[in-house]
């Protein structure tokens, strides 16, 4: 395989999801983390949408974060998808709903005013609802294998990490299957080492300087 570069930003949960497939699948990497606002005129050059994570294979890059996964999947040893066809689309498709939960977690930290808030916890608690008729006795997704649907949902339970540091909103009450996969996520190798040892810091500072609700909780 060519050589592998990364280009990344500390806090992107799409960058993660590439990190912890290069992860499972042993695959060496190098990864060059960039300011989004301030992006470098050759990281426009390569990513057409301006947008993390974008993967070089030799001089060539890949980008949007579903294509890498796949890419990796066809190219690189230890396949994270299930071998039958039915349970990949499956798999597939919750994968998009990872990615709607991401758009939700960036509603809930970017709602302006308390309404809104209260919406997107709403909104939140119900896809984890969801979430939680779906697992079976795990500890993963799909029982004893990590799949890439857990490299999906690993980077969004780690928001939580932060989140329960400011208040206790009720999201993942009650849910005793979403909380057991969301441990075993937290304690795989691949998943914790997606991120540098200051995410959490990153991820609070980025937090306190939005203009939010959120934001005026947390002072």
């Amino acid at each position: 395989m060519a050589l592998l570069t990364l280009i990344s930003h500390p806090l992107c949960p799409y960058v993660q999801r590439a990190v912890i497939s290069l992860s499972e699948k042993s695959v060496p990497f190098k990864r060059i983390d960039i300011d989004l606002s301030r992006k470098p005129d050759w990281f426009t050059a390569i990513s057409p949408l301006g947008k993390t994570p974008v993967l070089k294979v030799g001089d060539h890059p890949i980008f949007e974060s579903a294509v890498i996964l796949e890419y990796l999947e066809e190219t690189a040893p230890n396949p994270l998808h299930p071998a039958d066809a039915l349970s990949r689309a499956d798999h597939r498709a919750w994968m998009e709903f990872g990615s709607a939960l991401l758009n939700d977690i960036a509603g809930f930290y970017s709602a302006p005013d308390e309404a809104a808030f209260e919406a997107r916890v709403v909104a939140l608690e119900a896809k984890f609802a969801r979430i939680e008729q779906r697992l079976g006795g795990g500890p993963f997704f799909d029982g004893d294998r990590f799949s890439l649907v857990d490299a999906v949902f690993g980077p969004a339970f780690r928001y939580f990490d932060v989140f329960d540091l400011i208040g206790d909103f009720g999201v993942l009450a009650n849910k005793p299957k979403t909380n057991v996969w969301r441990s075993a996520l937290a304690a795989r190798p691949s998943v914790a080492s997606a991120v540098g040892a200051d995410y959490n810091i990153r991820l609070e500072a980025f937090l306190r300087g939005r203009q939010s609700h959120l934001a005026r909780l947390m002072h």
